[in-house]
């Protein structure tokens, strides 16, 4: 008969191991989350489809600085090449007006760490629903048929997988939604900074977030790309350690 102090302990490293199982399996998860995400943003002809995703999370960046620093919001445009545009009202210049342009490039990648904070949380249904509630509000902001039509598809997808998923399925995409934030914005700031590159006198981009800070602010344009960048990176490096720290 083994004595209760061995039991005991058999107990123990059975949790033990119980625990470790999971976490193993769990962060196995979350890295495949993060490939396919990486793979979506990396891989030329997909990020062509799913940069929109990133553009509506840019544009929508805009118009909340906008709304929050006390100017109009006139409405927000989607393009096919992948571009947008939002249109708000209010003084010519200020900061509030710099305020709004800087809120672009920034937003995909910050909404990836604020919804790798809710996933870690072990609330990934929230995350979607808040996606979804967003769209939705920004569809009545959209001024053209393309946009309509890629925010409610974007709508769709989420509140699929939101209503019909799986616990294992919501998370495995809402991780791997955030890290497609994360890594679309740092890919997006990549092809702003290239853009000026291929053309140092600006006839191309003469009219980025980057150009028009520069010229509101009159400090460099570069200055700004690596504002971008270095957010961008920063919540990259939160977003690993909030998952994996």
């Amino acid at each position: 008969m083994a004595r209760p102090d061995a039991l005991d302990l058999r107990n123990v490293l059975d949790g033990i191991a119980d625990v470790a199982l999971r976490v193993v399996t769990g962060q196995r998860s979350a890295v495949i989350a993060l490939v396919l995400a990486l793979f979506a943003v990396l891989w030329t002809p997909l990020w062509r489809w799913t940069r929109t995703v990133v553009t509506i999370a840019h544009e929508g960046g805009h118009a909340l600085v906008a709304v929050l620093v006390g100017r109009g919001l006139a409405g927000i445009r989607l393009h096919p090449d992948t571009s947008g545009l939002t249109v708000s009202t209010g003084a010519p210049r200020g900061p509030g007006l710099v305020l709004t342009f800087l809120g672009g490039y920034p937003a995909p990648s910050l909404i990836g760490l604020g919804g790798m904070v809710v996933v870690t949380a072990g609330r990934p249904e929230w995350l979607l629903w808040a996606v979804v509630g967003a769209l939705a509000v920004t569809l009545g902001w959209i001024r053209n048929g393309y946009g309509a039509l890629a925010v409610v598809v974007t709508g769709l997808l989420v509140g699929a997988v939101a209503w019909w998923g799986t616990p294992s399925v919501r998370a495995g995409f809402a991780v791997a939604l955030c890290w497609f934030l994360v890594f679309g914005g740092v890919r997006a700031v990549r092809e702003l900074q290239r853009g000026r590159l291929v053309d140092p006198r600006g006839r191309r981009g003469g009219t980025s977030d980057a150009d028009m800070l520069a010229a509101l602010t009159r400090l460099p344009r570069g200055m700004w790309v690596g504002v971008f960048w270095l957010i961008g990176t920063a919540a990259l490096v939160a977003t690993a350690w909030v998952q994996f720290g």
